[in-house]
């Protein structure tokens, strides 16, 4: 029997999809400026641990993104040939892996976060500050990993609305919480820290027990968590080039000083909440792309991923525009500090002109994902990390270039992945139809 008609995947269906999808991408990168917000008013080391221990952080943040994007792709196909049972099961495999792989990240954090962070920071004071952050902070990582294969699999299922509820009351709920911990509790960096593992804790719960409410099949298959990681290997090894680059700029930049790793802690998280906003677009092209070429239709794969490059396009743009506008007064939501925001400016015109470019390519890496391409992917990633962004920081640590040569090799890694995804988006070999890829 032939799969259901996939109905047609306009831009009302791409809306539906993406703007649900928006708000779950921002709740986490706008409780991380909020956070970046409250502890840079308690002094510079503080607000440059944050910047260490957040960027290690992001390691099991970029992991989670992996998990929910391999996830969305191969539910979405399963779902486009019409057996939902099949999608949603899934998401039970991707939930075991989950619970595993956050497990092993937190012990791991913890026994290491002391040396880690003395890698990283440029003086001994940002270490320890960082360490004491980290081994509270890596406690929500299990919570972390389980949230991410939840949004995964609802993804693929074309599901953004429950996603959007847990994610969004459980990052209100501890952006609440920070502030309060840190100032009339008086915790400091631990209450910034506990009200991240918050967060991140009650929101892993909440999708675990979606996943009860929606199948009893709920018994591990290790031949098919075993598939997932195999299947998975291509995304990994991507999401590991990324967190090379972004490591060595925060390591470069931490030895600019304090008030340069500061301001990179600022812009960073907001190129972080720009890039997983413009993403709302690419996960709906995940979704979408999955599903028609699970049902067979090549050319309505091909005709989301048209859209959805001209609405990356666009809204990066856009954003690009309000930070232009911002340049003056955004920094000082952050930091107060005359150093700190010298430092900004000389990163914020980097930031701007980077936007657009980057819009396009988060588009069509959601398509290409979507598609289960991801090989491309790790190799052009690979290519763009080797040739483009590591030679030119380190460049930029060895010629005493400052920030702005660390934004110099961020620019480089970003214009050698438009090149290469819109080379393959020009191309048909990514148009491969079937439930499975």
């Amino acid at each position: 029997m032939s799969p259901p008609a996939q109905p047609s995947a306009g831009s009302r269906q791409i809306a539906k999809l993406a703007l649900p999808a928006l708000v779950v991408l921002a709740a986490e990168p706008l409780y991380v400026l909020v956070d970046t917000a409250v502890v840079g008013h308690l002094g510079p080391v503080p607000l440059a641990a944050v910047a260490v221990g957040g960027t290690v952080m992001s390691v099991a943040v970029w992991f989670g993104t992996l998990m929910a994007y391999g996830t969305t792709g191969r539910a979405a196909r399963r779902f486009g040939a019409g057996d939902r049972p099949a999608a949603v099961a899934e998401g039970v495999q991707a939930s075991w892996l989950a619970l595993g792989l956050g497990l092993a990240l937190c012990l791991l954090g913890v026994a290491l976060a002391g040396p880690v962070a003395h890698a990283l920071a440029g003086n001994p004071a940002t270490a320890d500050a960082a360490a004491g952050w980290l081994r509270i902070a890596v406690l929500g990582v299990p919570g972390l990993m389980l949230a991410a294969a939840g949004n995964g699999w609802m993804r693929g299922v074309q599901d953004t609305r429950r996603p959007l509820a847990i994610v969004l009351g459980a990052n209100v709920l501890s952006a609440g919480l920070c502030p309060l911990l840190v100032y009339p509790f008086g915790w400091g960096l631990t209450g910034s820290a506990v009200a991240n593992v918050t967060a991140q804790s009650i929101g892993g719960a909440l999708f675990l027990l979606s996943l009860v409410r929606e199948t009893r099949r709920l018994r591990p298959v290790p031949a098919v968590i075993v598939r997932q990681v195999v299947l998975g290997r291509d995304l990994l090894i991507r999401g590991a080039a990324f967190q090379a680059c972004f490591l060595s700029a925060t390591a470069v930049a931490s030895r600019f000083g304090v008030a340069a790793v500061g301001a990179h802690q600022i812009a960073l998280q907001l190129w972080f909440f720009a890039a997983l906003v413009l993403d709302a677009v690419a996960i709906a092209a995940q979704s979408l792309v999955g599903a028609a070429l699970g049902a067979g239709d090549a050319d309505q794969a091909r005709d989301v991923a048209r859209r959805v490059t001209l609405a990356g396009a666009v809204a990066a743009v856009a954003f690009a525009a309000l930070a232009a506008a911002g340049a003056p007064v955004v920094p000082g939501w952050f930091s107060d500090d005359p150093a700190v925001l010298d430092q900004a400016a000389v990163v914020w015109p980097w930031f701007v002109v980077l936007l657009p470019f980057a819009g396009v390519v988060y588009a069509l890496d959601g398509v290409l994902i979507g598609a289960g391409d991801v090989a491309y992917l790790r190799v052009t990633t690979i290519l763009a990390a080797l040739f483009g962004f590591l030679p030119m920081i380190w460049l930029a640590y060895a010629l005493d270039l400052g920030l702005g040569g660390v934004w110099a090799g961020l620019a480089l890694f970003t214009l050698v992945r438009l090149v290469a995804t819109v080379s393959r988006w020009r191309s048909p070999r990514w148009l491969v139809v079937g439930a499975t890829r």
